[in-house]
């Protein structure tokens, strides 16, 4: 019997996604991103944002989620990846078609993996959506695996 004998495969597995380089991220997210969304890999950069330059729609979130969960063998809950919704929907957080600081603190609580520099000088709540880029999702998926 050697070393391995009371690890599962799919302990085996997990060990190898927990080791991987920002690097392997990138290129399994892309790969998840081109399958959900139809693209070329050339497509998919990591400062593509998903709306605006990748054409993804709000019913395609939740593809992405199921399939960054298979590629990675992690738990998303869509609300931890894509929050702002929940931050939009709060008439606490949002004042005059913008952001009040209540709510830009509550996004960047819920966004650590997300730079928010740029949006935080004009918090227009119709740029939320470029905040959504292949990057995002590498340092969040980066931030469960690491």
């Amino acid at each position: 019997m050697g070393w391995a004998a009371g690890i599962k495969e799919s302990d085996l597995g997990r060990a190898e996604i927990m080791a991987m380089s920002r690097e392997e991220i990138f290129e399994k997210v892309q790969e998840v991103l081109v399958d959900a969304l139809g693209l070329d890999d050339d497509e998919v950069t990591e400062g593509a944002t998903l709306m605006g330059e990748l054409g993804a729609e709000s019913i395609d979130f939740l593809d992405i989620v199921f399939r960054l969960e298979k590629a990675f063998d992690i738990k998303v809950p869509r609300e931890e990846l894509f929050p702002a919704e929940s931050v939009l929907n709060n008439p606490e957080f949002v004042s005059g078609g913008k952001l009040t600081d209540k709510g830009l603190a509550e996004l960047k609580a819920r966004m650590p993996h997300t730079n928010l520099g740029e949006f935080e000088q004009d918090p227009d709540v119709n740029k939320i959506a470029d905040l959504f880029t292949v990057s995002a999702i590498v340092n969040f998926i980066e931030g469960k695996v690491g």
